[in-house]
C-alpha cells in the first residue's frame, strides 16, 4: 500500500495577490523574480503566465478541499 501525506501549504494568508491583494493561491516563479495570484487572476492570466513561468505553484485546491478534522457538532 501506498500513503501519500499532503504536503503543508507553502502559501499563507499573509500572502497576497500582486493584482487585487486578495489572499494568493498560486506562486508563479520567474526568471526575475516571482508573481502571486489569487484563484481568479491566476485562471485570468493562466495563458500568458505559462510562457514565461519557470515554475507554477497552486494551492487553490485549499479552497474546495474539506479539512480531514471536521466533525458534526453533537
Amino acid at each position: 500500500m501506498t500513503t501519500t501525506t499532503a504536503q503543508p501549504p507553502r502559501l499563507s494568508a499573509l500572502d497576497r495577490c500582486d493584482r487585487c491583494g486578495a489572499q494568493a493561491y498560486v506562486q508563479v516563479e520567474l526568471l526575475c523574480g516571482e508573481l502571486l495570484f489569487c484563484a481568479h487572476h491566476a485562471r485570468k492570466h493562466e495563458d500568458a503566465v505559462r510562457d514565461v513561468a519557470i515554475v507554477i505553484h497552486d494551492e487553490s485546491d485549499r479552497l474546495t478541499r474539506t479539512p480531514a478534522t471536521s466533525r458534526a457538532r453533537a
